[in-house]
């Protein structure tokens, strides 16, 4: 029998729509557009919010944002009840994000004195961050043990020496673990393997472990791992939580975190589900039953929930046919980094057919600035919008001003409203952290006289 859509969620004939509702947020839908069909994200069209926030525009669709996160928290517990779930906030670390975290229950994963200061400005309690990193510096340990951060999860034995020196009060520590899974991912996403540069070894862990337990202020709990990103097969967090029950018996357990997520229709990714069962199946076989099980989404947190919103600023058939948006590996650099394949939409003409396959590019200088290779499309036209699906991890993580651009506002949308969470970048900005050239110049020491 054919697959039935809701009329909000419409397959058009010579359209592969209806594979890519599994990609587009949970939010999203069809409504009637000023061109036509029209994409949707939590009651809202594209056409109002590129007119209201203009573009290349990060949307985020909330409720389904707070539906994933609500399936870990519960998944797990339900599972295994001495549990918690940490956000790894790398995927997005913006203090809207942040702020949902704290209100859902999340505990927080922090990477840097960056990420701290936004966790913090965001209200979550700071005994509900854990530290991550492998070069943390003694400021930003300072910080973090002046904020009164939760845990320190501690990589390699030169951390131990600034720790030692810089410790003035108890403080809770977890020992990062290299646990020999080769994640089957990117090789610039995978982190668990023997040469990682995250961790220590299993036979270097138990003398990192032995220091920390004989020091009167080192309150040590237990172990980490961390395999990689972008993980699609649940085998190999299994396989990981069975390595790292070699290292010891112990009172916390963090597995990390790593579960791929859907970006394109050929490549279906594990649910939350599957996920947890692969995992916390391990734990019982192999972790003490009291032990506390800890685990650390982030990707597949975020990304479903987010989509980019471009608007088409040229159309060009020469050697190919070249669509080019208003953005670029300025705001997309994950693609450049790791060829991961995303789709794309007309998302003011859903509903007609895809009779072209182009270059979605983007308007940096590179030619490795191409967001889709063969992007099936209709027949594009000046001032159309497109979106990205799958784009919530990572991508405002990585924006940069190549060029000059500037970083585009992040909205989150919700039974039919929209709110900025952060807004987009200005060219003062941009020039204010060159005011000591500018302050100098003879330009400027002429107009002051």
């Amino acid at each position: 029998m054919a697959q039935q859509h809701p009329l909000d969620h419409p397959a058009p004939a010579g359209t592969r729509l209806g594979e890519l509702w599994s990609v587009l947020p949970e939010q999203a839908s069809r409504i009637e557009g000023p061109a036509g069909g029209e994409l949707a994200i939590g009651g809202v069209g594209v056409t109002a919010l590129a007119e209201q926030y203009g573009t290349p525009l990060h949307i985020m669709d909330e409720d389904g944002l707070r539906r994933q996160i609500r399936r870990f928290i519960d998944g797990l517990r339900e599972r295994w009840p001495n549990s918690e779930v940490l956000f790894a906030s790398k995927s997005l670390p913006a203090v809207g994000m942040y702020r949902i975290a704290q209100e859902e229950g999340l505990a927080v994963d922090i990477a840097g004195g960056g990420e701290l200061v936004l966790a913090l400005a965001a209200g979550v309690a700071p005994e509900r961050l854990h530290f991550h990193g492998n070069a943390k510096t003694d400021d930003e340990l300072r910080m973090a043990l002046d904020a009164g951060i939760g845990t320190i999860i501690v990589d390699n034995e030169d951390e131990l020496d600034r720790l030692e020196r810089l410790l003035e009060r108890p403080q809770k520590l977890l020992l990062r673990v290299i646990p020999g899974v080769e994640a089957e991912t990117h090789a610039s996403q995978a982190t668990g393997g023997d040469k990682s540069k995250f961790g220590l070894p299993m036979d270097q862990a138990g003398r990192a472990i032995a220091r920390m337990q004989a020091h009167p202020l080192m309150e040590f709990e237990g172990v980490h791992l961390h395999i990689g990103s972008q993980i699609l097969n649940t085998r190999q967090f299994a396989q990981a939580v069975e390595n790292i029950s070699t290292v010891g018996t112990f009172p916390v357990y963090d597995v990390g975190g790593g579960l791929g997520v859907q970006y394109t229709y050929d490549e279906p990714a594990p649910s939350v589900d599957e996920y947890l069962d692969a995992i916390v199946a391990a734990a019982r076989e192999h972790l003490p039953a009291d032990a506390k099980l800890m685990i650390e989404p982030g990707r597949s947190v975020v990304a479903r929930a987010g989509v980019t919103l471009y608007r088409v600023v040229s159309v060009k058939r020469t050697g190919d046919v070249f669509v080019a948006i208003d953005g670029g590996l300025a705001d997309q650099m994950d693609i450049a980094l790791t060829a991961q394949r995303y789709e794309a939409l007309l998302a003011d003409r859903i509903d007609e057919p895809w009779t072209e396959s182009v270059q979605l590019v983007g308007r940096q200088c590179e030619s490795g600035d191409l967001f889709i290779d063969g992007a099936p499309l209709p027949e594009a036209r000046v001032g159309d919008l497109v979106v990205m699906p799958a784009t919530g991890a990572y991508a405002y993580t990585l924006s940069n001003n190549y060029n000059g651009a500037l970083k585009p506002a992040i909205v989150f949308v919700r039974d039919g409203a929209s709110r900025l969470v952060t807004r987009r970048e200005t060219y003062d900005d941009l020039l204010a952290t060159h005011a000591p050239a500018i302050e100098s110049s003879p330009t400027a020491s002429q107009t002051g006289a």
